[in-house]
């Protein structure tokens, strides 16, 4: 159902508002340069700091540009049960073809509460879920086992976005789950790695501003290519390792600025980057030829 590189798009803000018609341009940038899904609102996107009405419109406007032309998966999710259906809802609605559910974060429930949360929500709809495991973020880990059960118990929840690091657990979700559950990579460096245990792709953040070499990445092990998935592994590494060297999104948006691709705005309490790690993102742009 869903394979390849899917980015996490940034949403894009100018005078402190959602910038439409620059968020309606990095649409058609990721698809015209191979970009087979498009997440709205996830961590990338500063879903946080954004209002609920801003949360709809920038789905509502992705959907539209998108026009069926790759899948939409809105970020949906929340600490609160009751907020992650209704923004859920909104987004199948509008017409969304899948939605992305974090775990909820701060509340910390045990793994008894998220598989009642999750199965909550995909009760709720009728759109496919991807789960989001990210206990960096959250503070909390949704188990192999849990996973499993909610795979067999909601017919709706199809794959997870696994950012842990923790390829023993991916392994494992592989081996508990139905075939036809999907594991996706969460992290950008460990994109090759998760390939090769049975991933089918990358929700990316990197991809916001080389979405073709992402892409290329993945196609490439697809069609039998170790060879050059290897080579841009590797050329993809350092900067990625410059794209998380301070919280996500702040790098990514900052390197968009540079680049010409959007403003690098940021809502607080995300800031500007430490001049020292500037100078580290510059240094990896100029590196892989983006900046001269």
């Amino acid at each position: 159902m869903f394979k390849g590189s899917i980015v996490a798009i940034v949403t894009p803000f100018s005078k402190g508002k959602v910038d439409e018609k620059k968020l309606e341009e990095l649409v058609e940038f990721q698809i015209k340069n191979g970009s087979s899904g498009i997440v709205p609102c996830g961590t990338t996107g500063e879903s946080a700091t954004l209002t609920f009405q801003e949360h709809e419109r920038v789905i509502e406007i992705i959907i539209h540009k998108a026009n069926k032309r790759v899948p939409v998966i809105a970020g949906t999710g929340s600490n609160s049960t009751d907020e992650a259906i209704m923004l859920t809802k909104q987004a199948a609605q509008a017409g969304a073809d899948a939605s992305l559910q974090v775990s909820p974060y701060y509340n910390r429930p045990t793994q008894k509460g998220l598989y009642e949360h999750f199965k909550a929500i995909a009760n709720s709809v009728d759109i496919p879920i991807i789960l989001y495991n990210i206990a960096g973020r959250t503070g909390v880990n949704i188990e192999p086992e849990t996973i499993a059960r909610l795979a067999t118990d909601c017919k709706n929840i199809v794959a997870v976005k696994e950012a842990s690091g923790n390829l023993e657990q991916m392994s494992r979700i592989k081996m508990l789950c139905p075939p036809s559950f999907q594991l996706i990579s969460g992290d950008d460096g460990l994109t090759l790695p998760v390939l090769s245990i049975g991933g089918i792709g990358i929700i990316s953040v990197v991809a916001n501003i080389v979405p073709k070499d992402v892409a290329d990445l993945v196609s490439a092990y697809e069609l039998g290519n170790i060879k050059k998935a290897q080579e841009l592994h590797y050329k993809l590494l350092p900067l990625i390792k410059a794209a998380f060297i301070e919280t996500n999104p702040i790098p990514v948006k900052t390197a968009m600025g540079l680049l010409g691709m959007c403003e690098p705005d940021l809502r607080l309490p995300m800031s500007s980057m430490m001049p020292e790690n500037l100078e580290k993102l510059k240094k990896a742009l100029k590196d892989y030829g983006l900046l001269k």
